[in-house]
C-alpha cells in the first residue's frame, strides 16, 4: 500500500511542485490548507506522515494526538524546526527537516532587503507611479567599504558572504562554532557578538532559533549598536524582540530594518488579509514605518528551491517507509 501523507498548509505553488515530484515517488498526499496545530490535528487519522512547514504548532500535546492517530513521521519541508517539541516526540515519533534547499535564495534576498532599504527603492517607486519625481528623502549610501555584520555563518551566511564582498563591503562575523578556513579565505573577521554590533553598518541573522537565540536582538544589544544601524533577519521572527526594534527605530538608533520574519507571523503571513484590519499593533505599527520593510517570509521562494524542497521531503519519506537511514533526521 501507498504511503499515505497528511499535508497542511498547502498552498496552489506546494501542490504543484510536490504533485510534479511525487510522480516518481507514488505516495498518496492529501493536502490541507490547514497549518498543523491542536485544531487541526485530526485531519491526520489514517495517516502515517505529516508534512508541515514553518509556522505548524507542533507542542506536546499535538504530538500526544498524532501518535494516537498511528503516525509515525513527522516530515518538515524546511530547515527549521523550532516549532516542533523533540523532547515530546522522542521515542515516538520521528522528525525529519530539508536542512539546505537553497543557500543561494536567501542569501540573495537578504541583499535585495538591504538595497531596497538603502536606495528607498520602494519609496522611490511609490512616488513615480504617482508622478512625483523628486529625490527628496531617498539618499542612502554606498555599500562599499562599509562593514557588514553575520550573527551565525552557516552555509547561508556564507553565500551572503561571498555576495557582499563583491560589493567591496568589510565582513565581520560571529558564531558559536565558526569555519575559520572559510573565514581566512573569504577575508572575514571572527568576533564576538559586541564587537559585531559596535562595528557594523548592516546586521544581518543567520543562526538557529534556539533558548539561547531567542530575541538575540533586543533593547540591550541594540544600545551596543552603531547610530543608523540596518538590521536583516530573514532566519526566524523571535531572534527579534518586536517591541525592543520599534523603540530603537523611533529613537534613530536603528536606521531601517528589512524583515522577512515576524514573531508572530502564523497568524498573518501566507494569508490574504487585505480585506480585513491587522490586529496586532507592533505589526500595524512596523507597516507603517518608512523605514521598514516587512515582506511574508518569502526568502526561499524560487523555483530551483520549490523543487528542492519537494525532492529532499519525498526522498525522506520515502527513506523512512524503506527503512532506510534517515540522513536529515532530527533527534531530541
Amino acid at each position: 500500500m501507498s504511503t499515505k501523507i497528511a499535508f497542511f498548509d498547502a498552498q496552489r505553488y506546494d501542490r504543484d511542485s510536490f504533485n510534479a515530484e511525487n510522480k516518481d515517488f507514488g505516495f498518496e498526499i492529501h493536502y490541507y490548507k490547514e497549518r498543523l496545530s491542536m485544531n487541526t490535528v485530526d485531519l491526520s487519522k489514517g495517516k502515517e506522515v505529516v508534512c508541515i512547514f514553518v509556522n505548524a504548532e507542533v507542542d506536546a500535546k499535538v504530538i500526544d494526538r498524532l501518535v494516537e492517530n498511528g503516525v509515525k513521521l513527522i516530515a518538515l519541508r524546511c530547515a527549521g524546526f523550532n516549532n516542533v517539541d523533540l523532547h515530546a516526540a522522542k521515542g515516538r515519533i520521528r522528525v525529519v527537516r530539508v536542512p539546505a534547499y537553497s543557500p543561494h535564495a536567501v542569501a540573495e534576498y537578504a541583499v535585495t532587503l538591504m538595497l531596497c532599504l538603502n536606495r528607498k527603492v520602494y519609496r522611490s517607486v511609490f512616488r513615480t507611479r504617482e508622478g512625483n519625481f523628486k529625490l527628496k528623502g531617498l539618499m542612502g549610501f554606498d555599500m562599499y567599504g562599509k562593514t557588514a555584520g553575520l550573527v551565525g555563518m552557516g552555509r547561508i551566511a556564507k553565500e551572503l558572504i561571498k555576495i557582499l564582498k563583491g560589493f567591496g563591503m568589510n565582513i565581520v562575523a560571529y558564531d558559536l562554532y565558526p569555519d575559520k578556513k572559510f573565514a581566512e579565505e573569504y577575508g572575514v573577521k571572527l568576533v564576538s557578538l559586541d564587537e559585531l554590533y559596535a562595528q557594523s553598518d548592516i546586521i544581518s541573522l543567520h543562526c538557529p532559533l534556539t533558548d539561547d537565540t531567542k530575541y538575540i536582538i533586543n533593547k540591550d544589544s541594540i544600545a551596543k549598536m552603531k547610530k543608523g544601524v540596518m538590521i536583516i533577519n530573514t532566519g526566524r521572527g523571535k531572534l527579534i524582540n518586536t517591541e525592543d526594534l520599534i523603540d530603537g527605530l523611533r529613537s534613530g538608533k536603528v536606521g531601517s530594518a528589512g524583515l522577512d520574519v515576524y514573531e508572530e507571523e502564523q497568524n498573518f503571513f501566507y494569508e490574504d488579509l487585505s480585506d480585513k484590519m491587522i490586529d496586532d499593533d507592533k505589526l500595524a505599527l512596523l507597516l507603517m514605518m518608512p523605514n521598514v520593510i516587512v515582506t511574508s517570509h518569502q526568502a526561499f521562494f524560487t523555483r530551483e528551491a520549490m523543487h528542492n524542497i519537494a525532492d529532499t521531503t519525498l526522498n525522506n519519506i520515502k527513506d523512512w517507509a524503506e527503512g532506510k537511514e534517515l540522513k536529515n533526521e532530527v533527534k531530541g
